[in-house]
């Protein structure tokens, strides 16, 4: 079984090897056969080559025996048609025949250029007559254009402007286009509108037509910047120049603004190359000669406005307006006024009114807002920091100077000496005022100024234009409000001289005091109270502050001098203590730590004045008054009705 296995594997591995010969043999001879194949086929496109070269040149020589022939074909039919015209009878169908305009176009058009070179003397009448008909036919092409315009013939269009490339009334025929285009364009009233609209209609049809639809569009759009939109803002703006200034800032302002957006829409368009500068240009063109001027136009305006409204303020008062002295003898009679509180002449009588207004001052600032709205549009970017500088000048002079610089004054010639009797005090309202409008000046300033100066040198001009005209307001409203401080103490001391009496602190009868605080103290804390809020009310922030730790130092130095001038007895001095504890619970109203511990000591001074004869040495050293001057602590103490037959003074000694 094995061997016979054995020898059918023998059998067929001898014939495969065979196998394996044979197709050695026959691949062999099957690339002999590809690489004969192979010199075939490169002896063929050899061949193929030298017969193309042969085809070329003999396609070449043709070209050059046919192309002079052409030319001399075509010159011979130029010279006929010029004998036609030498002859004074055009008999070709080409000039008769209306259907073939375009082949007498291209003809006549050559002809004219070739008469063009002969001499005038000899051809004088065949030149004239060339020249008529390629007038003639010029109109023809440019009538036809329209007509097809008009009949919406776009295709027709195209090729008439085709043929019309090579004469010289092409740009006739693109006016042509043009003006038809306008027609019944402008039909609502806004023009800018419609121009826009009619921008966007040729563009989508101008390529279809012309061969450099861009040049078109372009010759399009200063058409309608040049005539339609220059009549149109000349005839808005001419009739408020001469006569209503406002109205012409305004119109100015809205024009040149919708013009300005009209060409931001057809930068979107292909106008050709720099198309923003051949916008810009035509803007110019339209508006220079009302730009040249605009700041004069805007500050005169401007300045007359806002005297108007101060004036009709002013009216509405019933109010002359008077001249505030300044400088030289009026400066002098107010630093005496100011040290000595002396009346140098008599106060100003304002009943109540601080001639500060908030629909004046919304006003005047809502006219600068728009002013530096027309500002920012109308000026050239090298002037618009000082044409903006100039405007916020004008709201320095008529806010500021002519309307709270004024009120300061006015209303400061009416604070009343100190010593006057039932003085009514306005100027806390003016403060309250002042701080209002400062806000409303302050955002103005940050919000409309400051971008149109921010990067210019006028920015540290106006910073202290502001700085200084704001701080000498606040000179103005801190001479007021120390004047006003002064006013109120002389009030408080004017109830204090009136309603204390010299037996409310050395009773007759000492076993029979029924009162638990002087009338005295009961009608200044009430006083106090009142004028704490008005001052809490009238300013903000540390200001408040401020004034209230001012008041009350004053208000302690007054109670202090006060109590200086009684005699003590032993209840009196009770009751002196008991008005001096309302008056440091009224001092606790102000929330300044400084005043509440102003009353806290001249509360433990008062204890001086009850204190047992022997306890008086351990009071006067205790925790409040140990870092008081002695004499200070001697002065309370000589104020007891006691002091001398008590010999208290030896512990002073």
């Amino acid at each position: 079984m094995d061997e016979r296995i054995q020898r059918r594997v023998e059998k067929l591995e001898q014939q495969c090897q065979k196998e394996a010969k044979e197709f050695a043999k026959k691949v062999q001879e099957l690339q002999k056969s590809n690489q004969v194949a192979f010199q075939h086929f490169q002896e063929l496109d050899e061949h193929i080559s030298y017969v193309a070269t042969k085809v070329c040149h003999l396609g070449d020589q043709l070209e050059g025996v046919n192309t002079p022939r052409q030319r001399a074909v075509e010159a011979q039919k130029l010279m006929k048609y010029f004998n036609e015209f030498l002859d004074g009878e055009l008999k070709s169908d080409v000039f008769t025949n209306s259907e073939k305009i375009k082949e007498a176009a291209d003809i006549i058009q050559k002809l004219h250029l070739i008469a063009q070179e002969l001499p005038f003397d000899r051809f004088a009448e065949v030149k004239s007559k060339i020249a008529s008909k390629y007038h003639d036919l010029e109109c023809q092409l440019i009538q036809e254009f329209t007509n097809a315009q008009r009949r919406g013939e776009i295709s027709r269009m195209r090729e008439v402007a085709a043929v019309l490339l090579h004469f010289k009334g092409y740009s006739h025929c693109v006016d042509v286009y043009i003006k038809q285009c306008q027609e019944g364009a402008y039909l609502r009233n806004d023009i800018f509108e419609d121009a826009a609209i009619l921008c966007q209609r040729v563009n989508r049809q101008v390529g279809d037509i012309f061969s450099s639809p861009e040049t078109v569009l372009a010759k399009l759009i200063q058409n309608i910047f040049e005539v339609k939109l220059q009549s149109y803002i000349k005839d808005q703006l001419e009739e408020h120049k001469k006569s209503d200034a406002e109205q012409y800032l305004k119109s100015l302002y809205e024009l040149y603004t919708r013009t300005t957006n009209l060409s931001s829409k057809l930068m979107e368009f292909n106008l050709g190359t720099d198309k923003q500068t051949f916008l810009s240009k035509l803007i110019k063109s339209i508006f220079i000669s009302y730009l040249e001027n605009y700041i004069e136009v805007e500050i005169g305006y401007l300045k007359s406005r806002s005297s108007m409204i101060l004036q009709r303020y002013y009216d509405s008062k019933n109010h002359q307006k008077r001249d505030i002295g300044t400088g030289g003898i009026q400066d002098l009679k107010e630093r005496i006024r100011q040290r000595t509180n002396l009346s140098l002449g008599p106060s100003i009588d304002t009943h109540g009114e601080t001639f500060l207004s908030q629909e004046v001052v919304v006003n005047l600032l809502q006219e600068t807002k728009q002013a530096f709205e027309r500002c920012h549009r109308l000026s050239d970017p090298s002037d618009l920091p000082k044409n903006a500088f100039r405007i916020f000048s004008m709201l320095v002079e008529f806010l500021c100077i002519e309307h709270i610089d004024y009120a300061l004054e006015t209303v400061l010639a009416g604070i009343p000496s100190p010593d006057s009797k039932n003085a009514n005090l306005y100027f806390l309202d003016v403060v309250h005022q002042a701080n209002t409008i400062f806000h409303l000046f302050d955002k103005q300033f940050n919000d409309h100024l400051m971008p149109l100066i921010s990067s210019s040198p006028k920015l540290s001009e106006c910073l202290q234009k502001k700085k200084d005209i704001i701080e000498q307001m606040e000179v103005k409203l801190d001479m007021g409000i120390d004047r006003t401080l002064n006013c109120m103490i002389g009030q408080m001391k004017h109830i204090l001289v009136t309603e204390q009496k010299k037996t409310d602190f050395k009773p007759e009868d000492e076993n029979n005091v029924l009162i638990q605080y002087t009338n005295a103290c009961v009608k200044v804390c009430g006083y106090v109270r009142k004028q704490v809020e008005k001052i809490r009310n009238s300013m903000d922030g540390k200001n408040v502050d401020t004034v209230l730790m001012e008041l009350g130092v004053r208000f302690h130095r007054l109670i202090y001098e006060h109590l200086q001038q009684y005699s003590y007895s032993c209840m009196g001095g009770m009751l002196a203590i008991c008005d001096v504890a309302e008056y440091r619970k009224c001092a606790k109203d102000f929330k300044i730590p400084l005043v509440l511990q102003l009353f806290d000591t001249l509360h433990a001074l008062c204890n001086l004045l009850v204190v047992a004869p022997d306890n008086l040495k351990q009071v006067c050293s205790g925790e409040q008054l140990a870092n008081l001057d002695k004499n200070i602590l001697h002065s309370f103490v000589q104020l007891r009705v006691d002091y001398r037959s008590s010999r208290l003074a030896r512990h002073f000694s």
